[in-house]
């Protein structure tokens, strides 16, 4: 209750910087004449009447909106717009709030004659605080997932399991529009369409308005938000091959004082996979060796529909409310084989096993948002609550039997394990200009989550009591931050400072376990901007960082797919932290833009999974804290406008990392130096064609027990628009020459561990979209929207 009432008292301070004194505001929208699509980028100006001069100007938003003040009196109003006849609206008389509502721009026929190649944003811009790739302009990634999407992101890796990683380390942060998920955890990206997703930042050093947690930085994925007036809507399809189906509908009605969404979407596909493991175990000089072959079906069968609305209050206060609603399937099979062999390599045993795997997903969200402006354009205040609530159902079947020597009976076990949460999230920021250059923002946020899972097993129908528990984590994080922004001359700055409180505890209905822990940390950052000349600039920055033990890396309950390669978590794993430290450099040479940049970490108590031996033979991985860990790299990104019908993009990284540390009496250290590269290009062609490439490759890698051999990939589209832009047809091949595959090993003086597994094979998918009412560049709604 004390934690509540210090929110609330902290919300109403937030409301008492928002009195501000009433001034006269100029509002209004604009807008094509002909289709009524909103113009952004629009120059509108506020002129005297004598002398001509202008008074104020600004551009309009992506929805045409356009807002500033002035003092009272009579002026001219002028918009203009390349392309478009310039509109005056002459002696507007200013003596309280005016708004001019739509104004329509005429389309200038003289000057679309001279106007050949419509802009466009890149599929890649530069900046020095973050990356961001525009999915709009992505083909490879129509019809997919947000996992392919991230793929196809520089400096962003997707495993075939699913793990993401940034700059070649996986303590990475995901978000969606600047806000936590749960669709971001346990795979969740899977279920997220990749046609609602407009744009993904990369942030390497982020500043104290973005959580602590993650300490490789963090990736934003930015949904889809449309703004056009009246009923449209787009509808998708589409269809693969190895067996994939998707489909989704967004519909949109927007009026002065509401706006109203939905989207209902569907997502089928298989995956065959397999994975071969070659285990050696060296004992009193004489070895034994497991050849173990599995091969699996994964299905994956989604749906999900979102609903909700704006409500304008008035020009300055606007109310936000929605529904999101996700069930995904899941049903595997999954055929082993073991094979094991004597030490004279004479074959001893043939066992078969074989799982049926079912997990249905069920994940709700409830969304409450509410924005406050004021007359001074730079000054904001918003605030969000949510409330997640989930349900994983994981049920495993599992028959077992030594085929040879023959005459054995079949074992059969089955567990089930149901996981749940309910989260809570509360998040209030307030940001002002002091000036034109000077900028100060403030916030608080409250992130409350409470998981249980609870899992049986059973042996030939007897319970297992080793193997049935039930967990209970609780995870309360408080976090307040401050940042102020000025500029001295052609230096710009950045200060902020993030506090977080956090309240972790995890327990078991058996009383065998319970774990507190409550900690409070201070992450101070810093970005130092200098601008060098014109389309150059350099940046030092700085952040203090945390990696939280996930859930999954906590729970000691893991499944029993395969009791010889079990993965255990840790309860006893302690947070680890980063310093980091980045030096960058930005010049853009007219269609020619280069990013170097050189970058180090240095973490302590970071995590490492450790494999070890049973007495059995199996093999257990687990994480664990060890000591330290410094990553150092050389970061190259560059985009290229050939030509005006031709792009090219390219990320280059470079890096190394020593790591040390001692477990349970044991030394583990290594260091090793490795590299990824990412090469992409785009050509658009007459009557709306284009054709897409892209090509990865990431270098052989080691860590302190295993080594992963390089891996490369590449992935081909082709895009037409047909009807005046209404159906887009878009045919991608992803993994064009089926090489995703990755080779694994691990060798100690005891034992040799070698694995191969194949996830994803070659997808060719083509995918129809058409539009009602809307454009290509326009957007839909979706979850996690401000």
């Amino acid at each position: 209750m004390e934690k509540l009432i210090l929110i609330l008292l902290l919300l109403s301070g937030f409301a008492g910087l928002a009195q501000q004194p009433a001034a006269f505001n100029i509002t209004g929208k604009v807008a094509d004449a002909r289709t009524k699509l909103p113009l952004a980028g629009a120059g509108v100006s506020v002129i005297s009447i004598a002398g001509n001069k202008i008074l104020n100007s600004t551009l309009t938003d992506s929805s045409g909106v356009f807002s500033f003040s002035v003092a009272p009196g009579k002026y001219h109003i002028k918009i203009a717009f390349i392309s478009y006849k310039t509109y005056i609206l002459e002696h507007q008389q200013v003596d309280k709030y005016l708004n001019l509502g739509l104004i329509l721009l005429q389309e200038d026929a003289k000057l679309l004659e001279a106007v050949n190649i419509v802009g466009e944003k890149s599929t890649v811009e530069l900046n020095l605080d973050k990356k961001v790739f525009n999915v709009g302009k992505d083909l490879m990634s129509k019809g997919g997932t947000a996992n392919d999407i991230l793929n196809n992101v520089p400096s962003v890796n997707v495993d075939a399991n699913g793990a993401i990683s940034l700059r070649g380390n996986g303590s990475v942060r995901v978000l969606i529009n600047g806000k936590p998920s749960m669709l971001t955890a346990n795979n969740g990206l899977n279920q997220i369409p990749a046609n609602t997703i407009e744009k993904v930042e990369v942030i390497t050093n982020p500043s104290a308005r973005y959580e602590a947690q993650g300490g490789a930085g963090i990736i934003n994925i930015v949904l889809k938000k449309n703004s056009s007036s009246g009923l449209n809507g787009s509808i998708q399809a589409g269809i693969g091959t190895p067996t994939y189906y998707n489909g989704n509908i967004n519909l949109s009605y927007k009026t002065q004082k509401v706006n109203l969404f939905a989207n209902v979407s569907h997502f089928y596909r298989n995956i065959y996979a397999y994975e071969k493991n070659l285990q050696t175990t060296i004992r009193n000089g004489a070895s034994t060796v497991l050849n173990q072959h599995n091969d699996q079906v994964r299905n994956d069968n989604a749906y999900s529909y979102y609903v909700g609305g704006d409500y304008y209050i008035n020009e300055k206060n606007t109310l936000t409310g929605s529904f999101y609603h996700d069930l995904q399937k899941n049903n595997d099979t999954t055929s082993y084989q073991y094979r094991y062999y004597n030490g004279e390599n004479v074959l001893d045993s043939i066992i078969s096993r074989f799982e049926d795997y079912h997990e249905p997903q069920k994940y709700n969200q409830l969304e409450l948002n509410y924005v406050k402006t004021f007359d001074n354009k730079d000054q904001k205040w918003t605030t969000s609550l949510r409330y997640d609530f989930w349900n994983d159902d994981e049920n495993q079947d599992i028959t077992q039997q030594k085929r040879f020597p023959s005459g054995n009976p079949v074992s059969h076990l089955s567990s089930r394990d149901i996981e749940s949460s309910d989260d809570f999230y509360i998040q209030s920021d307030f940001v002002t200009a002091f000036s034109k250059s000077a900028r100060f923002e403030t916030g608080i946020r409250a992130d409350l989550r409470a998981i249980r899972s609870d899992y049986s097993t059973l042996s030939n129908g007897i319970l297992l009591e080793n193997y049935t528990n039930k967990l209970y984590y609780d995870e309360n994080i408080y976090a307040a931050y401050a940042q102020y922004a000025n500029k001295f001359k052609r230096l710009s700055y950045l200060l902020g400072l993030r506090t977080e409180l956090s309240d972790i505890g995890i327990s078991d209905r058996k009383a065998t376990l319970s774990k507190d822990k409550k900690y409070i940390n201070l992450f101070p950052t810093l970005h130092l901007t200098y601008n060098l000349r014109e389309n150059t600039d350099l940046q030092i920055s700085y952040s203090r960082r945390i990696d939280r033990p996930r859930f999954y890396q906590l729970n000691t309950f893991s499944g029993l797919s395969d009791t010889r390669n079990l993965t255990v978590g840790n309860p006893d794993l302690n947070p680890a932290y980063s310093n980091s430290f980045e030096l960058a450099f930005l010049k853009k040479w007219g269609h020619f833009n280069l990013n170097p940049s050189i970058y180090y970490s240095h973490n302590k108590n970071y995590f490492q999974n450790v494999l070890s031996q049973t007495a059995e033979g199996f093999f257990v991985s687990t994480p664990v804290n060890l000591g330290y860990e410094d990553r150092y790299g050389l970061e190259v990104s560059g985009t290229y406008n050939a030509f005006k019908w031709w792009r090219l993009s390219w990320d280059f990284n470079y890096y190394g990392f020593k790591q040390h540390g001692e477990f349970q009496g044991k030394q583990y250290g290594t260091s090793n130096k490795t590299w990824f590269t990412r090469i992409s290009s785009r050509m658009n062609f007459p009557k709306s064609l284009a054709i897409e490439y892209a090509f990865n490759y990431q270098g052989k890698n080691a860590d302190v027990q295993s080594t992963i051999a390089a891996q490369y990939r590449a992935n081909i589209a082709l895009s037409k628009d047909l009807f005046k832009d209404k159906l887009s047809v878009v045919l991608a091949v992803t993994n064009l020459f089926d090489s995703q595959v990755v080779k694994q090993q691990f060798i100690t003086p005891d034992y040799q561990f070698e694995s191969e597994y194949k996830g994803v094979g070659r997808l060719t998918r083509l995918t129809l979209t058409y539009r009602f009412n809307r454009d290509k560049t326009q957007k839909d709604r979706l979850p996690d929207e401000n």
